[in-house]
């Protein structure tokens, strides 16, 4: 049976509070505790992702609704609650403690009063909190290519501290696995234009005895493929394009001096790198092709989604 959100303090509106969670019977409770105590008639949902811990016992004495998530990741988890919980407002938070849950009204309201589809918590500190100066370099230099990718909406694209439209949560495909699965929200409400808002909120530290779950080489190299995916899904024109002027460039300079010296001598005495360079020509060709081809189909996709995203209706 699909489990659907109560009122709230926000008159008829179905709020429903989704923590993923992996290993935090630490901080659970006081998570679950500190929401109900925020939103004292929203219902709250603890998604546990294989943990081996008491995640799920301290969520269920601290009185949520606990479902388990076998798929291991983010991404996969963000999937099943979207998937599952029915609501007219989702916010979604971490199980860590890291994130102010007192900030959970202005920014519902603020999604509310705007008729907005989603509005991130920044996190005030994420960039100067020692504990975390490792990720502090890797947020700015992601966050940055975020803005030159795909456009300057958001300036933190991996806050896990979301409010949500149902219009936005019942469109979203949840296609990444990961940590990466932010980056996929942000992405998604680009491409649809959807009307976004920031709200900065103070960032904790996690509690003492609980570990990050972040491995910072790995999750780095899946977030930086998952910018080059997604670029290539939404941009083929562009991604295939740059692709095509990079092998064309190469393909001339490889053949400059080959005409340069049969202009002067007539003769051609590096065959390799002629037919090197033509097959480079050809690849840019086939490339330049592709990217047209893949634009018209990335525009029917488009507006699939955008059918989605009308078809959940907005909320009166």
């Amino acid at each position: 049976m699909t489990p659907t959100a109560t009122t709230t303090d926000f008159g008829s509106v179905r709020i429903a509070v989704l923590l993923p969670c992996f290993n935090e019977g630490l901080s659970i409770r006081k998570v679950v505790a500190q929401f109900r105590e925020t939103l004292p008639t929203a219902k709250i949902y603890v998604f546990d992702n294989c943990s081996t811990d008491n995640t799920s016992s301290e969520a269920l004495a601290a009185g949520a609704e606990v479902h388990k998530e076998p798929w291991p990741g983010k991404g996969n988890v963000v999937r099943r609650m979207f998937s599952d919980v029915d609501a007219d407002v989702y916010v979604m938070a971490d199980g860590d403690g890291t994130y102010d849950h007192t900030a959970a009204p202005k920014m519902i309201q603020r999604l509310l009063d705007d008729q907005l589809d989603m509005v991130v918590g920044t996190r005030m500190g994420v960039y100067d909190n020692a504990h975390r100066a490792g990720h502090g370099l890797g947020n700015r230099l992601f966050n940055g290519m975020y803005r030159n990718l795909f456009g300057p909406l958001f300036t933190d694209i991996f806050s896990g501290y979301r409010i949500f439209s149902r219009r936005f949560v019942k469109s979203f495909p949840a296609i990444s696995s990961g940590f990466e699965t932010e980056t996929e929200m942000s992405v998604h409400a680009c491409q649809l234009r959807m009307r976004i808002a920031e709200i900065q909120t103070p960032y904790g530290a996690r509690q003492e005895g609980s570990v990050s779950k972040l491995r910072t080489f790995r999750d780095a190299f899946r977030i930086l493929f998952t910018f080059l995916i997604l670029f290539k899904e939404i941009r083929p024109a562009r991604f295939f394009g740059v692709t095509a002027i990079g092998l064309s460039l190469v393909a001339i300079l490889l053949a400059l001096p080959l005409l340069i010296t049969y202009y002067q001598t007539g003769l051609v005495p590096r065959y390799p790198t002629a037919i090197l360079a033509t097959g480079l020509m050809i690849l840019a060709g086939i490339s330049t092709v592709c990217g047209l081809v893949l634009d018209s189909v990335a525009r029917g996709r488009l507006e699939q989604k955008r059918m989605w995203y009308l078809s959940s209706g907005a909320l009166k």
